[in-house]
C-alpha cells in the first residue's frame, strides 16, 4: 500500500478514534446531568415525604395531648363531684359535731 494512502488511513483512524472519545465524554457528560437530575428529584421527594411525615406525627401527637387532656379534666371533674358529694353527705355530721361543741361551751361557761 502506498504511503500517503496509509498515511490517510491512519489519519481518518485518528478522526474516527477522536470522534468516539467525544461521543464518549458527550454520553458520559449526559449521564452526569441525568443523574444529577435524578438525585435532585430524589432529594426533593424525600424532604417532601418528611415533611408529610413529620405533620403526620405532629397531629397524631396533638390528638394523643387532646385525648389526654380530655380524660384528665373528665377525672378531674369526676374527682370533684365525688368530693361535694362526700361534703354534702358530711354536713348533718359536721353541724351536729359544731352544735355539740357550742353546747358543750356553753354549759361549760354556766
Amino acid at each position: 500500500m502506498p504511503r500517503p494512502e496509509v498515511l490517510e488511513r491512519l489519519q481518518s483512524a485518528e478522526h474516527e478514534a477522536d470522534d468516539i472519545v467525544a461521543k464518549a465524554e458527550n454520553d458520559r457528560d449526559e449521564r452526569i446531568a441525568e443523574a444529577r437530575e435524578r438525585a435532585e428529584e430524589i432529594r426533593t421527594d424525600a424532604e417532601q415525604e418528611a415533611r408529610e411525615l413529620k405533620e403526620r406525627r405532629l397531629e397524631e401527637a396533638r390528638e394523643q395531648i387532646d385525648d389526654e387532656c380530655e380524660r384528665v379534666l373528665e377525672e378531674g371533674k369526676a374527682d370533684r363531684e365525688a368530693l361535694v358529694e362526700r361534703a354534702e353527705e358530711r354536713v348533718d355530721d359536721v353541724t351536729d359535731h359544731v352544735v355539740s361543741l357550742f353546747q358543750e361551751d356553753v354549759h361549760a361557761q354556766t
